[in-house]
């Protein structure tokens, strides 16, 4: 009678761990479509604000459409923003960084990273992402921008972190 009992109980326990085992690979599962929908949003929510920004900026093109830009050339139109054109390499994942300046998108990269960088894996991220740095040497550009910004701290040869938000505003 007692051995029954014991058996009756292995059984039944036997029973919930193969059900929890399914409900756990269930779960996962699940777990796993919504880290997939959690990522494939955060694109879309960064495709809509860059396209925010975007759409802002030739809002305020248009409202100075009748203001021409002046300088040693002599008078030309403005610059026209092609919304096709970045929204295409936004989707692509190409123009992360777009409207931000170099500096600016340098300090994302550092406080995402949370860490330290040589201005050549900024630079490679930075290309990555959409950036176009001008000049004849790009990596000298990044260096040089960063060490003119007190948003970096400059903590070896052409390395560089980000300071803390508090730290740079009381500055």
């Amino acid at each position: 009678m007692l051995v029954e009992e014991l058996t009756d109980i292995i059984v039944g326990l036997e029973q919930r761990i193969s059900a929890y085992k399914t409900r756990l690979q269930e779960l996962e599962k699940k777990r796993k479509r919504l880290e997939e929908e959690i990522a494939s949003i955060k694109k879309y929510l960064e495709l809509a604000e860059t396209l925010y920004r975007v759409e802002a900026d030739k809002a305020k093109l248009a409202s100075l459409s009748s203001q021409i830009i002046t300088d040693d050339k002599g008078a030309r139109p403005g610059p026209l923003m092609d919304v096709t054109d970045q929204s295409r390499e936004i989707l692509l994942g190409r123009s992360r960084y777009a409207g931000m300046s170099m500096p600016e998108a340098a300090y994302h990269i550092l406080r995402e990273t949370r860490r330290s960088m040589h201005a050549k894996e900024l630079l490679q991220r930075l290309v990555a992402g959409g950036m176009q740095i001008k000049g004849k040497t790009p990596l000298t550009s990044v260096a040089t921008s960063l060490k003119r910004d007190k948003r970096f701290r400059k903590v070896g040869p052409n390395t560089f972190e980000a300071l803390e938000e508090s730290l740079t505003e009381a500055v």
